[in-house]
């Protein structure tokens, strides 16, 4: 049975995009390296239109002529991986190994898990917090960065109240903090 993994950089305060869009906090290689460690053996990503629109750059990023060797380690990861895109608006995917869903089925991600022996993750906090409210997110890894925000889109959606139990943590010189937790 594959998990349902929701990972995202995010705030002190638990954004994880500040009011005017994105963080400033760059991933240094060596903490690049620990999301491709992180990331390898991922079966699925799950995205909504805006996740997938910033991730389907990895598909060509291989092929930039600067694109540090992490990146392009990265590149393979995802390229490996399924997609599913869940999206109303999206004409069409424009990537290999993806397919385009119109709406978000908790019964049929539900089943997708049972029926794998890969994990799958969630990306994008919109998306994620339909899967969280359906019960289906079994781990949460949160690579914290070294800064409040004071607003934007929150890692978590509000209403929701879980017990974790943390299962690993650590800390990266550039002063970003991985902790992953698992529901309790």
């Amino acid at each position: 049975m594959g998990r349902l993994i929701y990972s995202m950089i995010t705030s002190v305060d638990g954004y994880v995009s500040g009011p005017d869009g994105g963080f400033d906090w760059a991933l240094d290689p060596e903490l690049h390296e620990f999301i491709n460690e992180q990331f390898r053996d991922v079966g699925t990503y799950l995205y909504g239109r805006r996740m997938y629109e910033t991730m389907v750059y990895w598909e060509t990023a291989h092929l930039e002529p600067d694109q540090p060797q992490v990146g392009i380690d990265y590149a393979h990861v995802w390229q490996a991986a399924e997609k599913v895109v869940f999206s109303r608006t999206l004409e069409e995917v424009t990537s290999a190994r993806t397919r385009l869903e119109r709406d978000f089925d908790p019964d049929a991600v539900a089943r997708w898990k049972d029926e794998s022996d890969r994990d799958f993750t969630v990306d994008g906090p919109t998306l994620a917090a339909e899967a969280i409210r359906a019960g289906l997110v079994d781990e949460f890894q949160l690579f914290v960065g070294p800064g409040i925000v004071g607003g934007g889109k929150p890692f978590f959606p509000q209403g929701v109240h879980l017990d974790l139990e943390l299962l690993d943590d650590r800390r990266f010189d550039g002063g970003v903090m991985f902790l992953r937790y698992r529901t309790a």
